[in-house]
């Protein structure tokens, strides 16, 4: 089956509103749910059995799942400071990555750390680097305050909009 078969497959189910379609051939099997009251999201896995002569060296099965895409407006956007939940941390404000990548906390190995718990930190000072693709993005405080918390270890990935460090704004 081809791309482009099954990329209009997933568009009549969606706007058929039907919740779950399965269809199985010999050689793919396709099912493709949507989540209840959503149309425009569907998640599709795509599972084609491989050749005998490759069943040792490749896995019999593969899945492709389609999420849901973020508008590009969202995915474009700045260092979020919001307000940290949470009981004792709620007078915070939260410096959230605006990107998927790994998190580093300094220029280089043998480079001093942008930012430590109890640093004073103002609007547009570098906190953190984030790398995506081999491309080195620094991460600025839309802010002024006190680092309270650094909530990422140095060198680990981080997710879209996943807390890097408490600010406290009062400082």
């Amino acid at each position: 089956m081809k791309l482009t078969e099954i990329q209009d497959l997933i568009k009549f189910v969606a706007k058929s509103g039907v919740s779950e379609v399965e269809l199985e051939t010999k050689e793919v099997k396709i099912v493709i749910k949507t989540p209840a009251g959503k149309k425009n999201e569907a998640q599709v896995v795509y599972q084609q059995a491989a050749p005998q002569q490759y069943m040792q060296q490749a896995p019999q099965q593969q899945a492709f799942q389609q999420a849901p895409q973020q508008p590009a407006a969202e995915a474009k956007a700045p260092v979020a400071a919001t307000p940290a939940a949470g009981n004792d941390d709620s007078k915070y404000v939260t410096i959230k990555s605006p990107m998927i990548g790994t998190f580093y906390r300094s220029a280089g190995p043998d480079k001093p750390l942008f930012v430590n718990v109890g640093d004073e930190v103002g609007a547009g000072k570098v906190v953190c680097i984030i790398e995506a693709m081999k491309l080195f993005n620094e991460i600025e405080s839309d802010i002024k305050g006190k680092i309270v918390k650094v909530l990422v270890n140095d060198a680990t990935p981080v997710e879209y909009d996943q807390p890097l460090f408490l600010i406290d704004p009062t400082a």
